[in-house]
């Protein structure tokens, strides 16, 4: 499906900037959430088709980042997911994180720093310096949320590879837009509301089976059971032999809506979407008079942005100060030269 068949599948007003805030559904994840719901309403059906939908994801989702499904477990939020590793990690373990970074991939490590994790923040730009052979842990975003900046992932990989530590890479604001791999870490969590079109409230959860192995899954229910449904009730401990063993109980409506947004970036391509919305970044950018970047998310220093651009109903963010704009697949050139205009407009007074 090329770009402009799939653009028409989604409904969105003129001047939606803010992926990098939540996503937007595609008709078909829309529609499967409305079916699901007025199922759920009358009490037509079992749960267990819509308990299916989340295995369906589960399946699309290992395909877009390039690993098996078996190394990818479900969940709700990147904090949720990521609990389980740091709580896991031995006492005394240096983890180096930027210092920059979105508090969901910061709270989950600070917060064990009271059993004796070394948490070290340092400057995301300076990641692949600061590593040395006392460091277990890089925790680190392949995007920053704030800035859209890309991460240097070979240096951060190779630093990592030779201090011996674990990668933990949080693509929440890459996956959908920007071609992800997450086999070259041993960690990586995304959240599905951003730029993979899902209802808030999914998540995934990547793990090499070495680090997998040593990790206590300390959240696990019936789902996480060799046979859910063979493991509703009673002892012994029977959990699954691979990355379902740290799943939690899903979600079901917002699974239902996002097996169809993830099946619709599958059909589109990672590769024709990261064209389209980065060719969109970097025309907002030259229209700002900004050197072309890598990025789908632009920051930029625009005086009374915030105001301009709600004048004009263009909804974008403010992050740190600075205006944040971000571009995916339902956008157009007409977005674009929307808050362009809004930004550059004028307002002197006559």
């Amino acid at each position: 499906m090329d770009i402009e068949a799939a653009q028409r599948l989604f409904t969105p007003d003129p001047g939606w900037l803010n992926t990098a805030s939540y996503g937007l559904p595609p008709t078909p994840a829309w529609e499967a959430l409305q079916t699901a719901l007025h199922e759920w309403r009358c009490g037509r059906t079992s749960w267990k088709g819509w308990g299916e939908a989340t295995g369906h994801a589960r399946e699309t989702f290992a395909r877009l980042v390039n690993v098996p499904v078996s190394d990818v477990s479900i969940g709700a939020q990147v904090s949720q997911m990521l609990a389980v590793i740091a709580s896991s990690m031995p006492e005394g373990t240096q983890v180096v994180v930027p210092e920059e970074e979105f508090t969901s991939n910061l709270f989950p490590w600070l917060v064990q720093q009271r059993r004796g994790l070394d948490v070290r923040p340092v400057p995301a730009a300076d990641l692949a310096n600061v590593v040395t052979a006392e460091t277990g842990v890089i925790a680190f975003s392949l995007v920053q949320s704030a800035t859209g900046a890309v991460a240097d992932v070979d240096a951060i990989t190779a630093a990592a590879a030779e201090a011996g530590a674990v990668t933990v890479a949080d693509a929440t604001q890459a996956c959908g837009w920007l071609p992800v791999d997450a086999s070259r870490y041993d960690a990586t969590v995304v959240g599905a509301y951003k730029w993979l079109l899902s209802p808030r409230g999914t998540a995934f959860l990547v793990t090499k089976p070495e680090l997998r192995s040593t990790l206590v899954p300390s959240q696990a229910g019936w789902w996480a059971g060799e046979d859910p449904h063979a493991s509703y009730y009673g002892p012994p401990l029977r959990l699954a032999d691979d990355a379902r063993s740290l799943d939690i109980s899903p979600a079901w409506f917002s699974w239902v809506g996002t097996a169809p947004a993830l099946e619709l970036v599958e059909q589109v391509g990672i590769d024709s979407i990261h064209a389209h919305d980065v060719a969109l970044a970097n025309r907002f950018r030259a229209g700002l008079g900004m050197d072309a970047g890598d990025s789908a998310i632009v920051s930029a220093d625009v005086p009374d942005a915030e105001r301009r651009l709600e004048a004009a109903g263009v909804r974008a963010a403010v992050r740190g100060g600075r205006l944040r704009a971000s571009f995916h697949l339902y956008n157009t050139s007409d977005d674009v030269d929307m808050a362009l205009d809004a930004l550059t407009a004028d307002t002197t007074p006559a």
